[in-house]
């Protein structure tokens, strides 16, 4: 056995025997790794699926801590459209970084004022899909989150720019950034989603941007279409230019900075994508600090099999512990 591979065998066992789940939560990896929490909870786009692969994935090939908390049922369900729910809400206090697949949730306030803490601290965000639109309130205290798309990770809800669930999505490399470290290793990028209509600000430095397809394969052509801007009602071509689909932001907080990577792609079933897997994976290391590999490892410890995207969609019945690792 070489040495390399004597480590990963380490690694692995210390992350199986560290992996422990409850209420809505589970966890894996060894608790000296830095701590990555992961939020999932959008009705559509089925992050209850991805997270917990991509969590394993971050602890077991690259050590990182990784905590998921899930939206759920008082019984430990697993249930998205408990928009008001997420589970062991403590653990956001100890995050270094925070991975969001969320939408439109509406937190207790004891469970927001966690959040707006990490917020405040400066803690990392890696921002999937419906996160710009991440929360809903009708009153209370944290009223301003329903802006937290614009005015954290720099976008917010607009529309669907292709046409949703008919009009796939291609990664297009932002020629002037194309050395970013997020972009390490990651090729052309397909996702079964739509791109969205998004207008990043001028301090934010765009990565990819997404190509509308006329259908919805890898090997489909590209659409020609025109459409309406939201902004402005001026018509462009959908490709021409192309809506930003990755970028980073670096907002100050206080003494710190804070790092931002948000994408309008990453449903479960676009993560099917390794270059979409290792886009995020690289989002994480960049918004610790940490050098990003050449090509990180993304293969999924099991295999990967997500459900299509669809509001109720979800597997009923799931608990947090069945994405324990099987005992060896």
């Amino acid at each position: 056995m070489t040495l390399r591979s004597l480590l990963l065998a380490c690694l692995l066992f210390a992350s199986l025997r560290a992996a422990d789940a409850g209420p809505g939560w589970v966890s894996f990896g060894p608790s000296s790794g830095r701590k990555v929490v992961l939020l999932a909870g959008d009705e559509e786009y089925r992050s209850e699926e991805s997270l917990p692969m991509l969590a394993r994935l971050l602890a077991e090939r690259h050590g990182f801590r990784c905590t998921v908390l899930f939206s759920h049922d008082p019984d430990g369900t697993l249930n998205p459209n408990r928009a008001e729910s997420l589970g062991n809400p403590v653990a956001i206090d100890e995050a270094e970084l925070l991975v969001l697949g969320l939408r439109f949730r509406r937190w207790p306030d004891a469970t927001m004022a966690r959040f707006d803490a990490a917020m405040t601290r400066g803690v990392p965000v890696v921002a999937l899909r419906t996160s710009t639109h991440a929360f809903q309130f009708k009153e209370g205290p944290y009223l301003k989150y329903n802006s937290f798309g614009p005015q954290v990770l720099g976008e917010g809800w607009r529309t669907h720019w292709g046409h949703h669930a008919v009009e796939a999505t291609r990664s297009v490399v932002e020629p002037a950034n194309a050395a970013h470290p997020i972009l390490r290793g990651v090729g052309t990028i397909f996702a079964d989603t739509d791109v969205y209509e998004a207008y990043p600000p001028a301090d934010a430095t765009v990565l990819l941007r997404g190509h509308v397809l006329v259908g919805m394969k890898p090997t489909d052509s590209e659409s020609t279409k025109v459409k309406k801007r939201q902004t402005d009602g001026v018509e462009q071509p959908v490709n021409s230019p192309a809506m930003p689909v990755a970028w980073v932001r670096e907002l100050p907080r206080g003494a710190a900075i804070q790092r931002v990577f948000c994408t309008t792609m990453a449903s479960a079933s676009d993560l099917a994508d390794a270059s979409l897997r290792r886009l995020v994976v690289n989002g994480v290391f960049w918004g610790l600090g940490l050098e990003v590999p050449a090509k990180a490892d993304v293969e999924p410890l099991t295999p990967y099999q997500p459900s299509r995207y669809a509001f109720n969609g979800f597997r009923k019945g799931q608990k947090a512990e069945q994405f324990l690792p099987a005992a060896r």
